[in-house]
């Protein structure tokens, strides 16, 4: 963790792990650097992302651990925090910028004003028009009520409030994962910042700057998606030149790891973040991006039992990956697994 003072002053906090090339996260709602480690909603995401690279992330002004006083919200002010965060990063080459629901405004500004910095964009989930410009009535109605509904109810001890605003993000999750995403909202800001974030986003309109993009776009959104309508992803692919569109099969604003709409997600953005680890790969492309993971935490000497716990998964499901990927590396057991993988360079 680390901190920095952006261009008007205010602290926000920073954090990097992994190795390999550079992929910086634009901040997007609710975040908390360090209580997301423990997230049953964002853990894997962190953990896919640093296995595969350096990842930088960090809390927006007016939450998690940034400053709370968050001053100035608009996308000028975002982009111009990125580009603290960037500077702080210090890349030696061009990087991926990852953008997720409102932060992909922010890593398309900075495309835009730095093309010479920018290897590709990676855009989940992001929209160019916010809650009030999308021509929904019903839509703006109801997002008008929850900012006035975040100014009274945020702090309070009951979360019902909080739980319908959860529900929207994650409804397929868990009892533990809303119950999570429940108390996120309680560490990351309180009522009144929450609200002027809501409202800093609703009036976002980024149509404009879409045609002037020339960096490599990759852009997923999830069909059914109940924050974001994926009509405001295919916007996107729509207006930024070459840019590739995947469809995901859910329903979450963020995927959760046992969909497997998230096992697709990370299947389409590996290859982006290791480009030149191609080599390498090629002995490890038949494994699944779950049979990577079991792959890794048996390198690290976990047990079945040890592995089952950790991706939230059935002994035996891991059982049978296990046995998959002593297929596909044509190996007999355990150890010869883990030796090929050390011998072959996996996970560098």
């Amino acid at each position: 963790m680390r901190y920095l003072k952006a261009s008007d002053g205010t602290r926000l906090a920073w954090a990097e792990s992994g190795t390999g090339e550079l992929v910086v996260k634009a901040a997007n709602w609710l975040t908390h650097l360090e209580f997301e480690w423990q997230s049953p909603v964002w853990r894997h995401w962190i953990q896919f992302f640093s296995a595969n690279c350096r990842f930088v992330r960090y809390d927006e002004r007016g939450c998690g651990m940034s400053d709370w006083q968050a001053g100035t919200l608009t996308l000028d002010q975002w982009t111009a925090d990125l580009e603290s965060v960037v500077d702080a990063a210090r890349p030696d080459r061009p990087f991926t910028l990852l953008g997720i629901s409102q932060g992909a405004a922010a890593c398309i500004r900075y495309a835009i004003q730095h093309p010479d910095r920018v290897a590709r964009l990676i855009l989940y989930g992001g929209y160019a028009h916010g809650a009030f410009k999308r021509h929904a009535p019903a839509g703006a109605a109801t997002y008008r009520a929850m900012i006035d509904l975040a100014r009274l109810a945020w702090g309070q001890e009951n979360a019902t409030f909080r739980q319908v605003f959860t529900s929207r993000f994650i409804p397929g999750g868990s009892h533990e994962q809303l119950d999570w995403f429940n108390e996120l909202c309680l560490r990351s800001t309180d009522g009144e910042s929450a609200a002027r974030l809501f409202e800093a986003r609703a009036v976002l309109d980024i149509t404009d700057l879409l045609p002037k993009v020339r960096t490599p776009t990759l852009i997923l959104h999830a069909r059914n998606d109940e924050v974001v309508q994926i009509e405001e992803g295919r916007l996107l692919a729509t207006a930024i030149p070459g840019a590739e569109f995947i469809e995901l099969d859910s329903r979450n604003h963020v995927l959760l790891e046992h969909e497997p709409a998230w096992q697709r997600f990370c299947e389409a953005v590996l290859p982006l973040l290791r480009p030149h680890a191609a080599e390498t790969d090629s002995l490890f492309t038949a494994l699944s991006p779950r049979e990577r993971q079991v792959l890794a935490l048996m390198y690290d000497g976990l047990s079945n039992i040890d592995i089952a716990e950790r991706l939230t998964i059935s002994e035996k499901t891991v059982r049978n990956h296990v046995s998959n990927v002593f297929d596909k590396l044509g190996v007999w057991s355990r150890a010869q697994a883990i030796v090929f993988a050390r011998e072959h360079g996996f996970g560098r």
